[in-house]
């Protein structure tokens, strides 16, 4: 079992603990772990197995069993029990946005109330209130949170479905009687989040293709089981369908199953204007099939470039394609250094030098290093001792290394009334400013983007970060005039930050696409609060991908060179 599931078990195991009121202290001991496990170098299997587990701290026998018994056995008895012991309508509250195990237990004591269903009537009927310890806003947050979880049901994050994907894929490579295999659906065209799982192959056997992955190893379920479709479900939830064609009929179903919707039914649209039809077997003038040999030939019969899959959304991809006029997309070996990455001097779980080390190694020639400003006591926010004392580190950390930049840099605060924590004298002191929001997301509309255009005005400012606060299935974007701000962003060269975390993904494709046509420039964030975070910049690209962005609308793509010199524009000297 890999680390991220071993560290996600970990962690319900803390939650089932305190849904049942068990002792805070092991409450801790399990969460503990599973943050400890979650950013642990080096192969979990091969600590346990030399005993080498015993020496990490914060490691205690009772959490170690369960990490041995998890990666010997691929579940736990402790996490098994502790489930079958709480009612599952309990389980599905923590799905809800703002409710945490400690809530859940007094809505269910106080209450009586054991699923989501009872508790959505319980708040219609003003109970929630009233129950000590709640009151009537935090009655319309869990409404809120309710509705949010209704909608996003049945999703997954493009991250969590991307070990899945990779692992399958991988399998149906090596498959024997399997000639092509590509993976499809919203994961091709890099969604945000995903319903489930979709790979076309070619095979001259699709039958033992078939048996094969309908007994693979960690399903959960077979849904259907045909000789052109099956569908299973795998043990986290995740729906996984495989179409099995002729290598003739290949590259036409990866096109039909790959979409979106509204792609596909603009591209019959083209199709029938020019005599031509299409389907997921094949393109036919008349009776006859034109062979392809792959998408790029199937596009070309249409009179078509081709047309990158993360574009392929009904928009206006199709007549761009027509004209030649798509835009050369980023590509992820353009990217030559990152920003926005957090260390140990705040809320980061590796410090300076381990990060500059993780980013030389994965190629990059400058690092941008932005912990939390003052106001975010709690994470650590730097006071200007703790400005002094990094900056001294990243200076003779600097003089050492060879090929990497480390560039200084925060990630301040938007106050309320749209100022950047610190004073300028002190913002001076840094290569680069990230101005964030990290509080009193509800304001309206008009004070939210007042706020932050204020912030975007403000000399020292070079970026945004996650400039609408979104959390994906959790939590929606604060209320902002996005045009006023992609405008004075663009006004006052201000570069609006991509966040990659795969939580975020902020700002979303759809609106990237309208701030590159006002001409803002972004910077694939990612938001780094370990050294695997770091590799989030990957995830990044592929919705940078999707809103159309090319190299040169990219910050960070550029030379550090090319960087410096901007910065130096936007900077004037000081010391702290």
């Amino acid at each position: 079992m890999e680390k991220t599931a071993v560290a996600q078990i970990l962690e319900e195991i803390g939650t089932y603990l305190e849904l049942l009121g068990e002792n805070p202290f092991k409450v801790k001991a399990f969460t503990g772990a599973a943050r400890i496990i979650e950013t642990l170098e080096g192969d979990l299997a091969s600590l346990v197995a030399s005993g080498e587990i015993k020496g990490i701290k914060g490691i205690g026998p009772a959490t170690r069993d369960v990490i041995a018994e998890l990666v010997s056995q691929g579940r736990s008895s402790v996490h098994h029990e502790l489930k079958a012991g709480i009612a599952p309508g309990l389980i599905e509250m923590l799905e809800i946005s703002g409710l945490g195990p400690k809530k859940i237990k007094a809505i269910h004591e106080g209450l009586g109330i054991s699923s989501v269903g009872e508790l959505e009537y319980a708040c219609l009927e003003n109970r929630l209130a009233t129950l000590a310890g709640f009151g009537a806003k935090t009655q319309e947050k869990i409404l809120k949170g309710i509705a949010l979880r209704k909608a996003f049901r049945g999703r997954h994050l493009y991250v969590d479905a991307l070990p899945s994907a990779t692992r399958i894929l991988s399998e149906l490579e090596r498959h024997p009687d399997v000639i092509r295999v590509a993976l499809a659906g919203s994961m091709r065209r890099r969604m945000e989040t995903v319903k489930d799982l979709d790979f076309v192959a070619s095979s001259a056997h699709a039958e033992r293709v078939m048996a094969d992955f309908a007994a693979h190893g960690d399903v959960a379920e077979v849904l259907a089981h045909g000789p052109t479709k099956s569908s299973i479900r795998l043990s986290n939830g995740l729906q996984v369908d495989l179409r099995v064609v002729t290598d003739t009929e290949f590259p036409f179903a990866l096109h039909h199953f790959t979409g979106s919707k509204d792609h596909n039914e603009a591209m019959r649209s083209r199709a029938k204007g020019l005599g031509l039809k299409i389907n997921e077997y094949g393109l036919f003038r008349g009776a006859e099939l034109i062979s392809c040999q792959d998408e790029h030939d199937f596009f070309r019969e249409l009179g078509l470039d081709f047309i990158p899959p993360e574009l392929r959304e009904g928009l206006d991809e199709i007549s761009q394609a027509e004209r030649h006029g798509l835009p050369e997309l980023v590509k992820e070996a353009e990217i030559q250094g990152v920003f926005h990455v957090h260390t140990t001097y705040s809320d980061g779980t590796a410090t300076l030098e381990r990060m500059a080390m993780e980013a030389q190694a994965l190629g990059y020639s400058y690092l941008g290093i932005s912990d939390h400003s003052q106001a975010a006591t709690y994470a650590h926010g730097l006071t200007r001792d703790r400005i002094r004392e990094q900056h001294a580190e990243i200076d003779a950390l600097n003089a050492r290394l060879d090929g990497l930049r480390i560039l200084k840099g925060i990630e301040a605060d938007i106050l309320a009334d749209g100022s950047v924590d610190y004073d300028d004298a002190t913002l001076e002191g840094f290569d680069f400013v990230i101005a964030s929001i990290h509080s009193r997301f509800g304001m309206d509309q008009a004070r939210m983007t007042e706020r932050m255009v204020t912030a975007i005005r403000h000399p020292r400012v070079t970026m945004l970060g996650h400039m609408t606060g979104r959390l994906l299935l959790a939590r929606e974007p604060y209320a902002l005039d996005l045009e006023t701000i992609f405008r004075e962003a663009a006004a006052h060269g201000v570069i609006i930050e991509l966040n990659a975390n795969p939580h975020r993904l902020d700002i979303d494709w759809r609106h990237l696409r309208r701030a590159l046509a006002l001409g803002v420039r972004i910077s694939i964030n990612p938001d780094a609060h370990s050294v695997d975070g770091l590799k989030d910049v990957g995830i990044g690209i592929g919705i940078a991908r999707k809103g159309g962005a090319a190299a040169t609308q990219v910050f960070n793509t550029q030379s550090l060179e090319d960087v410096l010199a901007h910065l130096s524009r936007r900077r004037a000297p000081a010391s702290i």
